[in-house]
C-alpha cells in the first residue's frame, strides 16, 4: 500500500512538472514582449523570462558581438544590432492593444562591437515622440531608459535616429503590458512617463528586485548600490529595517511585496537623501511607497512630514502610515502629480512633535513627463498605403513617415505637423493599380514611380498639364483622369501606344491639333440655358405656393406686452409650428395617460389625427421663471435638429396653457432601464455603451453644433429616452441656457442634485464642463446601475456615486463597481475605459474635465474593444485621421505646455496643494 501511494505521488509530481516544463511562454508571462537584439536564437535566461530573436521586429541593420567583457552574463547581453549613422530612422515595431499602458525598456550595452572606441551619441523616440539621448561613457556599463505610455494605436515603434558620434545600436527592447489603472495620469494622451528613479530602500543586498518578484517586471535599484550623486547626504541614524510577514500591496501601483518588505527608518527622527535626476528641471509624476513593518507598541507612534529645501514651508497633513493603511503590513501610497523638480533633488522626511518614532521609507518612484508628438498628418494615410506591401522592406521603416526622420522614400515639410510632399516609388517593384492612398496626400506635389500600370486619379481635383512623363512609362496600361481641372494638351506620347485613356470631364483639357465643333459647342450652350432657366422658373413658383399654405401653420413667438418684454428682448424669436389647444386635447383624449412628470409640468400620452405619436408637455404657469422656461425651451427647440435629441414638434399657447409637444419615446427612459423591474433591464454592456455614445452625440451637437453653444444644464438618466430600437435621445431642454459669450453664463443655479456640477452651484458660472460632470454621473450610473445618491448603495461616509466609485477606482477595484446583473462576457478593458473617462468628466475643476468631443472618442473606443479586432482597427484608423485636430483641442482646455515641462499656474493648482495628494487613476 505504501508503495503504491508513493508512486502514484511520484506520477502526480511528474505530470506537474511535465505541465509546468510545457507551459507555453503566454500563459506564464502574459503581456511580455523581450527582444534580444541581435541575438540568433530564442532563449530563456535564469530568471525565466523568455527572449525572442529580433530579427522580425526590425528592418535593416546588422548584428555584432560585444568584443569587451562585461560583468552581465546573461546571454541577451552577448550581441547587439546596429544601425548605419545616416540621417534616416531605424524602427522596431510591436503589436499592443490599443488604449492599454506598458512599460517600454530599451537597454544599451556598447561593448565595443564595432571594435572603434568610439563612444555612440544617438537619439530614440516612441513612435513620432522624442524619449531620449543616448549618451554612452563606459563600454561595460549599460544605459538603460524606461518609459510608461498609453498605446494609441495596435501599433508601438521604437525608433533609433540621428547619430553624432559613432552608430546607433541597442541590445534589447521590453514591453511589459499594465492592467487596469496602473500608473493612470489625467494626461495620459498629452505625456508618457518617462523613468528617473525608482528605488527599493532597506534593500538587503546591491541587487535588483525585478521579474518574477514583480509580476510586471520593473526593475526597483537597491538602495545600497553606491555610485555618483546617487541617494547621497544619508542623515545620520538612517537603519534598515526588514520583515518576512506578507504585506498586502494590491492596491494602486501594487509594488511587489519583496520590495514592501525592507525600508529605511530614520532613527535620529529624519531621513535625507540627495540624488541627480537625468533630464531636469522638469515637472515629475510621483509616488512614495509607505508600510508598517515595525510592531510598535500602543504607546508608540511614527507621525511624519515632507521637507524639500528650498521650497516654501509646507503645512501638509501629516503621514501616520498605519492609521493612513488601516493597519499594519498594508500598503499606502500618497502621490505626486504636477511637480517641478530640480536636477539635484534633496528630499527627506521629519517626525512630528507627537511621534515617538521616526519617519519610514519603503519605496519610491520619480518620472517626467514627456510631451507626446503628434507626428505627421498624413500619418494614418501612408501606414494604410505601406499595408498593401507589408512584404516589401521599403514598406517596413516602420513609426511616422515623418517624424524624427522621413522614411527613406519620403521626403516631408518642415512644420511642426509635417505633410508628405514627395514620395519615391521607383525601383519598388509595384504592380498593379496606383493605391489609392495618393490620391489623399493634399500636400504631395511629386511622385515618381517608373513600373505603375494602371493610374486612376478620376473625380478629384487635380489642376494644370498631363505631363509628358508619362507616355514614358513602359508598363502603363490604363490613365484615368476623368472629371478634374486638368488643362492644356495631352501628351502625343500617350497615344502612340495602346493604352487605355479617359480625360473627359476636363473642359480645358483637349487633343493636340482637334478642335471642338464650334456649332455643336454653341448648341449645347443654348439648351443648358433654357433648361437652367426653366428649372429656376419652377423652383421659385413651388416656394412661394408653399410660403402662402403654410401661413397660417407657422407663427412667430411674439414676447408678452408688459412682464416678460424686457426678458425676451433678449431671445431670438424663432418659428415654430402651433397647436391649438382643442388639436391638443384630441390627442391626448383630455389629457387622460400620464407618463411623466418634472419640475415644469406634467407629460402626457398622445396621438395626433395623422396617426403620430406624441408625448405633450405641460407646463406650469403660476410663476415668473415658468413662463421664461417656457418661451426660452420654445425658442432653443424650433432651431435644433438632430438626431439623437427628442424632436420637438411644435407649441400650444392658449387659455393660460403652455405647453409643448415633443415625438415620443417608446422604450422610456434610461433610468427605468437601469433600476426599474429586472424584465426591463439593459443587461447588455455593449447596449449600455451604445446609449452612452447615442447621449454623447447629442450633447456634442449642442456644445459645438449650435451657435451660440447651448448647455443643457439639467442632464440625468431620467433625461435620456430611449426609441423603439433602444436608441438613446437626450430630452428636456427647459433648462437649457445659450452661452451667448462662449464661455459662461451667470445664472441661479439649476439641476438635479445627484448630478449637479459643486463647481456652478458654488460660483453661479455655467459653462459646458457642467455638462460633462453630470454626464460623468450618468456614466458611472451606467457601470454600476445605481443611483447617484444613496445611503443603502454606498454607506455614510460616501452617500453619493462620484465619491464610491472614485474609491473604488483609484483603488483599482473596478469589480467592486460593476453592477451585478449585467451579461457576462464583457470585456473588461471597455470597464476601465468608461470609468476612467467618468473620473475625469467629475473632476472637481471644471477645467480639468474633458470637452464632450473626448468623451466620445473614449466611449467608441470601448464599443471597438466589445465588438471585437476589426471594430478596433476601424475605431483606431477613424482616431489617427483626427488626432491632429483633437490634440490641439485638447492643449487649448488644458494646461500650456512648453519644452515638456506643465504650467501648473495655469492648472490652478499650486505646489502646495500638489504635495501629499493621492495620484489619481
Amino acid at each position: 500500500m505504501a508503495s503504491a501511494f508513493t508512486a502514484a505521488a511520484f506520477l502526480l509530481h511528474f505530470q506537474l512538472l511535465l505541465i509546468l516544463v510545457l507551459l507555453p511562454p503566454s500563459a506564464a508571462q502574459p503581456g511580455f514582449i523581450s527582444l534580444d537584439c541581435g541575438g540568433a536564437r530564442d532563449h530563456t535566461d535564469a530568471i525565466g523570462i523568455q527572449w525572442t530573436s529580433d530579427a522580425t521586429f526590425v528592418s535593416g541593420g546588422q548584428t555584432a558581438q560585444l568584443l569587451v567583457q562585461n560583468g552581465l552574463q546573461s546571454q541577451q547581453f552577448a550581441t547587439v544590432r546596429y544601425f548605419p549613422a545616416d540621417n534616416r530612422k531605424y524602427c522596431y515595431t510591436m503589436n499592443v492593444r490599443n488604449r492599454t499602458r506598458y512599460l517600454v525598456r530599451a537597454t544599451f550595452l556598447y561593448g565595443n562591437f564595432d571594435n572603434s572606441n568610439v563612444y555612440p551619441k544617438f537619439d530614440i523616440s516612441l513612435g513620432a515622440s522624442p524619449w531620449s539621448t543616448i549618451v554612452v561613457d563606459d563600454a561595460t556599463t549599460p544605459v538603460v531608459e524606461e518609459a510608461i505610455i498609453l498605446a494609441a494605436a495596435p501599433t508601438l515603434s521604437v525608433c533609433l535616429s540621428n547619430a553624432s558620434t559613432g552608430q546607433p545600436f541597442i541590445s534589447t527592447l521590453e514591453l511589459r503590458q499594465f492592467n487596469g489603472s496602473l500608473y493612470y495620469t489625467t494626461d495620459e494622451t498629452r505625456f508618457f512617463l518617462a523613468l528617473s528613479a525608482r528605488i527599493n530602500f532597506g534593500a538587503e543586498s546591491n541587487d535588483s528586485i525585478r521579474y518574477p518578484d514583480d509580476p510586471f517586471d520593473r526593475i526597483w535599484e537597491s538602495d545600497s548600490v553606491r555610485r555618483a550623486n546617487y541617494l547621497v547626504d544619508v542623515a545620520p541614524g538612517t537603519a534598515r529595517i526588514s520583515t518576512t510577514k506578507p504585506i498586502f500591496v494590491s492596491i494602486n501601483e501594487e509594488p511587489p511585496e519583496k520590495v514592501m518588505q525592507t525600508a529605511v527608518v530614520g532613527q535620529d527622527g529624519y531621513l535625507n537623501y540627495r540624488l541627480d535626476l537625468e533630464g531636469f528641471p522638469a515637472n515629475a509624476w510621483g509616488v512614495s511607497y509607505f508600510a508598517e513593518i515595525e510592531d510598535l507598541a500602543p504607546n508608540e507612534t511614527r507621525k511624519f512630514k515632507l521637507e524639500v529645501p528650498g521650497m516654501p514651508a509646507l503645512s501638509k497633513p501629516t503621514v501616520d502610515v498605519e492609521e493612513n493603511a488601516q493597519g499594519k503590513y498594508r500598503l499606502y501610497e500618497p502621490g505626486y502629480t504636477n511637480l517641478s523638480l530640480p536636477f539635484v533633488f534633496s528630499f527627506g522626511f521629519r517626525k512630528t512633535n507627537d511621534s515617538s518614532e521616526g519617519p519610514i521609507l519603503n519605496a519610491l518612484e520619480i518620472y517626467k513627463y514627456v510631451q507626446i508628438t503628434m507626428g505627421s498628418q498624413d500619418a494614418s494615410i501612408m501606414a494604410s498605403m505601406v499595408s498593401r506591401y507589408s512584404q516589401a522592406g521599403w514598406a517596413q521603416e516602420g513609426g511616422d513617415p515623418c517624424l524624427p526622420a522621413s522614411w527613406s522614400w519620403v521626403q516631408c515639410s518642415s512644420e511642426d505637423a509635417p505633410r508628405v510632399f514627395s514620395i519615391t516609388l521607383s525601383g519598388k517593384n509595384i504592380t498593379g493599380s496606383i493605391p489609392v492612398e495618393l490620391t489623399k496626400l493634399s500636400a504631395l506635389v511629386e511622385l515618381a514611380c517608373h513600373n505603375l500600370q494602371y493610374i486612376h486619379l478620376e473625380n478629384n481635383q487635380l489642376t494644370g498639364e498631363l505631363p509628358p512623363s508619362l507616355g514614358d512609362l513602359p508598363n502603363l496600361k490604363e490613365l484615368y483622369v476623368q472629371n478634374n481641372k486638368l488643362s492644356g494638351q495631352v501628351p502625343k506620347s500617350l497615344f502612340k501606344r495602346s493604352i487605355i485613356l479617359n480625360f473627359s470631364g476636363n473642359s480645358d483639357l483637349h487633343i493636340v491639333n482637334k478642335g471642338i465643333s464650334h456649332t455643336i459647342l454653341i448648341i449645347c450652350v443654348v439648351i443648358g440655358a433654357i433648361v437652367l432657366l426653366g428649372a429656376a422658373f419652377g423652383c421659385y413658383f413651388f416656394t412661394c405656393r408653399r410660403k402662402k399654405k403654410s401661413h397660417e401653420d407657422t407663427v412667430v413667438i411674439a414676447a408678452p406686452a408688459k412682464k416678460l418684454g424686457s426678458y425676451f428682448s433678449e431671445v431670438a424669436t424663432e418659428s415654430a409650428h402651433r397647436f391649438s389647444l382643442s388639436e391638443i386635447e384630441d390627442a391626448t383624449a383630455k389629457f387622460e395617460r400620464r407618463i411623466g412628470s418634472g419640475g415644469f409640468g406634467i407629460v402626457y400620452y398622445g396621438k395626433l389625427a395623422d396617426g403620430r405619436e406624441i408625448a405633450v408637455k405641460l407646463l406650469t404657469n403660476d410663476s415668473y421663471q415658468g413662463i421664461r422656461e417656457f418661451l426660452n425651451e420654445v425658442t432653443l427647440l424650433s432651431r435644433i435638429h438632430h438626431r439623437h435629441l427628442v424632436t420637438f414638434l411644435g407649441y400650444s399657447q392658449q387659455d393660460g396653457k403652455n405647453i409643448l409637444v415633443y415625438e415620443f419615446m417608446h422604450n422610456g427612459t434610461l433610468k427605468e432601464h437601469l433600476r426599474g423591474a429586472s424584465e426591463e433591464k439593459i443587461t447588455s454592456w455593449l447596449k449600455r455603451l451604445e446609449i452612452a455614445e447615442d447621449a454623447a452625440k447629442g450633447i456634442e451637437y449642442l456644445h459645438t453644433g449650435c451657435s451660440p453653444t447651448i448647455i443643457h444644464r439639467d442632464l440625468k438618466s431620467s433625461n435620456i429616452l430611449l426609441d423603439k430600437n433602444m436608441r438613446a435621445k437626450v430630452a428636456d431642454f427647459g433648462l437649457s441656457k445659450p452661452a451667448v459669450d462662449g464661455s459662461h453664463v451667470s445664472s441661479i443655479v439649476r439641476g438635479t442634485v445627484g448630478y449637479l456640477d459643486p463647481e456652478y452651484y458654488i460660483s453661479q458660472q455655467l459653462t459646458e464642463k457642467s455638462d460633462i460632470y453630470s454626464f460623468g454621473v450618468i456614466l458611472l450610473e451606467l457601470i454600476s446601475g445605481h443611483e447617484p445618491i444613496s445611503n443603502d448603495n454606498f454607506g455614510l461616509n460616501c452617500r453619493n456615486i462620484v465619491a464610491w466609485a472614485r474609491s473604488h477606482i483609484e483603488g483599482g477595484n473596478i469589480h467592486a463597481i460593476i453592477d451585478q446583473s449585467l451579461d457576462r462576457g464583457y470585456d473588461l478593458q471597455s470597464v476601465w475605459k468608461i470609468a476612467e473617462v467618468a473620473i475625469m468628466c467629475v473632476k472637481p475643476k471644471g477645467a480639468q474635465r474633458p470637452p464632450i468631443s473626448e468623451v466620445l472618442k473614449e466611449i467608441q473606443d470601448a464599443i471597438a474593444i466589445e465588438r471585437g479586432p476589426q471594430e478596433m482597427q476601424r475605431s483606431t484608423t477613424i482616431q489617427q485621421q483626427l488626432l491632429v485636430s483633437s490634440s490641439n483641442r485638447s492643449m487649448g482646455d488644458s494646461s500650456s505646455v512648453n519644452n515638456n515641462n506643465l504650467d501648473l499656474e495655469n492648472n490652478g493648482v499650486s505646489f502646495d496643494e500638489l504635495l501629499m495628494r493621492p495620484g489619481l487613476r
